[in-house]
């Protein structure tokens, strides 16, 4: 009976350890499938607070609080299910459905450099001139949001498509909320942030209300910034996703230049060969992600003229 005991726990201890190392596998693959999809968190970061710009300060993280709510619907009740089915019975659209969202990338992060040098804003939609209800809002923002997030769970899926279907579904699970926690986390912390920063500047403590007064003209240049970042890691990512969809796809030529540029740079650089190997990757994954998505720009306005002077045709 005792012998039987402790080959009962020894069994219970080898299977604590596989369940362990499972967690374990299923964490750095979640990570791996987070981290490749940075660009279009990065851009889901930037774009958000803008939806809660002008409205009252008490409502705004009430309203963050429905749009990460229907972003969690989004990825966990409909995008999830889709794309676990596509890659178990048709896993070979996944490359074209990849290089679909990486051409979209492309053209977002084409369209925003565009309006940048025109000098005019982009909002994905949103109109400051009007003053929508919050279900409007919240709606829109959702709407945009479900793009965003089939990008994220398709590039996540992409990078796991080698794991069971449990465990696919469960590292996408896992993505999914992470990336909708942090994300919105984010944003609400960006939007109070302007509020912490005007209660600080009123305490009497000088320091403090330094902080507070830097927090407040802070705040529109952080916002700046991470437009940037999001437009140039979109340009990257989608780029590069093009890149190796061709590849994938049986053409070689263009993925293999890039790749002996790579190689070339890491081989003459030494020791510092990894991060400029690594940066002639990421310029030429930009430069073609710009050039795709000026092509598709130019594609979609080309198209939408002439639908808008058939139209204006069609009226008289």
């Amino acid at each position: 009976m005792p012998g039987g005991l402790v080959a009962l726990l020894d069994d219970v201890a080898v299977l604590a350890r596989a369940a362990a190392a499972s967690v374990d596998d299923v964490g750095v693959a979640a990570a791996r499938a987070s981290a490749k999809a940075a660009g279009v968190v990065v851009d889901d970061t930037a774009v958000t607070p803008q939806y809660v710009h002008g409205l009252a300060a008490e409502r705004e993280l009430p309203i963050i609080r429905r749009i990460a709510l229907g972003s969690l619907r989004n990825k966990l009740l409909i995008i999830l299910p889709a794309v676990l089915l596509l890659s178990q019975f048709l896993p070979f659209l996944l490359t074209p459905i990849l290089m679909v969202g990486g051409a979209y990338l492309c053209f977002e992060g084409a369209e925003k450099v565009w309006h940048k040098l025109r000098g005019h804003g982009h909002g994905h939609g949103t109109d400051e001139a009007a003053a929508p209800d919050e279900n409007t809002i919240v709606a829109g923002a959702v709407r945009t949001d479900f793009i965003l997030s089939a990008e994220i769970m398709v590039i996540a899926l992409n990078e796991v498509t080698d794991q069971p279907f449990l465990s696919r579904a469960v590292i996408l699970a896992v993505v999914g909320i992470a990336i909708t926690v942090l994300v919105y986390g984010v944003v609400g912390l960006i939007v109070k942030m302007d509020d912490v920063g005007l209660r600080l500047s009123a305490l009497p403590r000088k320091a403090v209300a330094a902080l507070g007064r830097g927090l407040v003209k802070g705040m529109p240049k952080l916002l700046t910034a991470l437009t940037v970042v999001g437009t140039a890691a979109m340009l990257w990512v989608g780029g590069h996703i093009l890149l190796v969809g061709t590849d994938d796809l049986g053409f070689h030529a263009l993925y293999g230049a890039v790749h002996h540029a790579e190689e070339a740079v890491h081989e003459a650089t030494g020791s510092l060969g990894g991060l400029l190997g690594w940066l002639v990757n990421t310029l030429a994954s930009a430069v073609l992600g710009l050039i795709v998505g000026a092509l598709v720009a130019t594609v979609l306005n080309l198209t939408l003229h002439r639908r808008q002077a058939r139209a204006a045709g069609g009226s008289h």
